[in-house]
């Protein structure tokens, strides 16, 4: 039903006036008590043996929404009412932005991909933080918020940036997410290299730890497809140095070549990154090089690329803790957390694991 749907009303309309138009829609139905009521029994069924614990929280399950969906914190009990088991909101930058010029969203129908060069836009920090202050919560939910750099701020303060939308955020964040690998910020990805990052990441941990002095607040690092191995090792090795909590692997790809892709060419040249189903090998590759090289010492989150539950299931074996999804929701509907949860749970069910926490890694310790 989606699918012929989304043929005749979504596909024909600009992706991001689809997009709005359909997050208003999941915003209003949540605001009506019966209605999320029965839409959460429906699409967010609870399935006993997925319960997960990563950083210390308990979630329903290992699922969550990437961020990018919610950049500004406006629609999280609609995210959970679809069966997301933690929203990661953001990108949240220091400062409000516009992002870029548009038109800055693109889908590849035929590669079931898309290509944004968003840009950041979001509300800013100060706003966001105050949204999140303001919030009753509705669904019991695992909020993560994932913060930037402002654009116009130069590299050389962007220290002073992202301590800054720590401390507004780090109080009501049940974890906090360093952002250094969209390519649509100019030189944000110079931030991945050791050098750089070492001190970016003490200054949110330490900020965090300031803010909110009653709790640890989890702090993660989410990086690129695209770094080389030898880059992927250097980052883990920091993130154990420094005491991360987790790693999210991986962002947008700014690669075109080799990826098999078979839209239109003048789509696949639109400079952004691409998310979706073209990026799901080399996301994984990193996922299992990540935890071949840290092991249980931090949580790796997988995303990119992940369709159904044979990927998520996929992501967990090869080491990830969590798994999040966000292209693939464009174009499978809000059935989609239902079908991943069923099919995760039917899995585990026929594997020789007693538990999720059992599997996650098992293939990549088998090749040790």
């Amino acid at each position: 039903m989606y699918k012929i749907f989304f043929s005749l009303l979504f596909k024909r309309m600009d992706p991001e006036q689809a997009h709005h138009l359909a997050f208003r829609w999941i915003r209003r139905a949540a605001r009506i008590p019966v209605l999320r009521t029965f839409v959460a029994a429906v699409l967010a069924p609870r399935y006993r043996e997925l319960r997960t614990e990563a950083f210390g929280l308990r979630m329903h399950g290992p699922f969550g929404l990437a961020a990018g969906f919610d950049k500004n914190a406006v629609g999280i009990d609609g995210m959970a009412m679809l069966g997301f088991d933690h929203v990661e909101i953001g990108t949240v930058t220091g400062e409000p932005q516009p992002g870029n010029p548009r038109k800055r969203l693109f889908r590849l129908v035929e590669d079931r991909a898309l290509i944004n060069r968003m840009g950041f836009n979001n509300d800013g920090s100060l706003r966001v933080a105050a949204r999140l202050a303001s919030r009753t919560p509705v669904f019991k939910t695992v909020v993560g918020v994932n913060i930037g750099k402002t654009k116009v701020v130069p590299a050389d303060e962007a220290v002073a940036d992202y301590v800054k939308s720590a401390e507004r955020l780090a109080p009501y964040a049940d974890y906090l997410v360093v952002n250094v690998s969209s390519p649509n910020t100019p030189g944000l990805r110079n931030l991945q290299a050791t050098e750089a990052l070492r001190p970016l990441l003490s200054a949110v941990r330490e900020a965090a730890d300031r803010t909110v002095p009653a709790r640890r607040v989890p702090l993660l690092v989410k990086i690129a497809p695209d770094l080389a191995d030898e880059d992927i090792d250097a980052v883990a090795d920091l993130a154990v140095e420094l005491g991360l909590d987790g790693i999210i692997a991986t962002n947008t790809t700014i690669a075109r070549e080799g990826l098999g892709l078979t839209s239109d060419p003048s789509l696949v040249k639109e400079t952004g990154g691409l998310s979706g189903a073209p990026l799901k090998a080399r996301s994984l590759e990193v996922l299992r090089r990540l935890y071949a090289r840290v092991g249980d010492r931090i949580t790796l989150v997988g995303v990119g690329g992940i369709e159904n539950a044979e990927d998520a299931w996929q992501r967990i074996l090869a080491g990830a803790t969590l798994v999040q999804g966000y292209s693939a929701f464009i174009y499978e509907g809000p059935f989609w957390g239902r079908a991943i949860h069923k099919g995760l749970a039917a899995r585990l069910r026929t594997s020789p694991y007693a538990t999720l926490a059992d599997a996650v890694g098992a293939d990549v310790r088998k090749t040790a």
